[in-house]
């Protein structure tokens, strides 16, 4: 095995390897150091929900207009003007990238 010296930095493969089998043996210890009392299937599986047991999914699931609602409240005046501004064409979407795209090309030249 030889080493590739770039302008960079270098590329030894061998030593790749050895980095990787280095990682893989510490995964590997800390993996076998869980918990040995772990079944699959059983009870120890089950989502914890403070205690509650669970139900129908539908109930269940936080919608996030209600999690992010005092967001969303008060950043309602921003919200109305990009509601305004989507139109659901992905050419309009297109056109704006193109648009910024291109200042940003201006802007680098300058």
């Amino acid at each position: 095995m030889f080493t590739l010296e770039t302008g960079s930095g270098f590329w030894n493969p061998l030593l790749w390897l050895i980095i990787f089998g280095v990682a893989f043996l510490v995964i590997y210890i800390l993996r076998g150091r869980g918990r040995s009392d772990y079944k699959k299937d059983t009870e120890q599986t089950k989502a914890f929900l403070s205690g509650n047991d669970e139900y129908d999914a539908e109930h269940m699931h936080v919608k996030a207009s209600n999690l992010y609602w005092g967001f969303t409240t008060s950043m309602q005046g921003f919200y109305k003007v990009l509601k305004r501004m989507h139109s659901g064409n992905i050419s309009d979407y297109i056109l704006w990238f193109v648009i910024i795209l291109a200042v940003l090309f201006i802007i680098e030249v300058i």
